[in-house]
């Protein structure tokens, strides 16, 4: 188990030349188009689009916007950036249901055409669990076990293409392990919280390894090594936590039905 709770400090291994710029804009544009086509959805009765998932959608939106934001300041504040950007945000907007929101908001030919695109094999092998954790824990390894994370302190465009990544993965795999919205066929729960588990077991195995600066090419000093570990070991804990829950309150236990005979007639029960 990492020690205890570290705080960050110093410039060393982070992105110093590193702001935000126009990539604020995007969850700033994702939430007001998904709020637009939300208000969209209210009756004359008062109903409409439920609240909690505008809630989480815009939750998402505010720790992406807050990941993107964040000064940098060392390997602990790029710790910072991943949690929120790559696992926490990607919760919250994938909670907020967006591919079902856009299939009441469009005209129903575009509607179909959308959920005929949702069940290509294709896709189906793209959505599975075991593909985000691929993904996610094995963008994980490589930008800390090779050189590219040195290589990003250098190019704040290639900077950039690993938030892009870790966001994208992000939403897949909790949209693949928790998503309400429809798609390609899920695995059944025990398979999805196998799968988390897994993805548990390899972020802790990671945090132990810049714990102790072992097979790791992050140029920073051995004090903000372990600030980042302490990091990832608890709040991926926490954003790992979340997502079980989320998977167990989205949870429906399917019914067996069985036949029973009553004379000549056969009824499901």
């Amino acid at each position: 188990m990492i020690g205890g709770l570290a705080v960050g400090g110093g410039s060393h291994g982070g992105h110093d030349g590193y702001a935000p710029g126009p990539a604020l804009l995007v969850p700033l544009v994702l939430f007001w188009v998904y709020l637009a086509a939300a208000l969209r959805q209210r009756g004359p009765d008062g109903g409409g689009w439920p609240h909690r998932r505008t809630a989480a959608f815009g939750t998402g939106a505010g720790l992406l916007a807050m990941g993107l934001a964040l000064p940098a300041g060392g390997f602990a504040a790029h710790a910072w950036q991943h949690l929120l950007v790559g696992m926490l945000a990607p919760l919250g907007l994938v909670l907020g249901a967006p591919v079902t929101l856009a299939l009441r908001s469009i005209d129903r030919r575009r509607g179909r055409a959308l959920v005929r695109l949702l069940r290509r094999p294709a896709l189906a092998a793209l959505a599975h669990p075991v593909t985000g954790l691929a993904l996610t824990a094995g963008g994980l390894y490589t930008l800390y076990l090779t050189p590219l994370y040195r290589a990003t302190l250098a190019h704040p465009v290639l900077h950039h293409l690993v938030h892009l990544h870790f966001l994208l993965s992000g939403v897949l795999f909790a949209w693949s392990v928790a998503g309400t919205d429809p798609g390609p066929h899920r695995p059944r729960v025990p398979a999805r919280l196998v799968v988390l588990g897994v993805a548990v077991a390899a972020h802790a195995a990671l945090a132990q390894l810049l714990y102790a600066g072992l097979a790791v090419d992050v140029p920073a000093p051995p004090e903000q090594l372990r600030a980042g570990a302490t990091v990832m070991y608890y709040g991926g804990d926490l954003a790992e936590i979340a997502l079980a829950l989320a998977l167990l309150a989205t949870w429906r236990p399917q019914v067996k039905h069985r036949r029973v005979s009553v004379g000549p007639v056969s009824i499901r029960r």
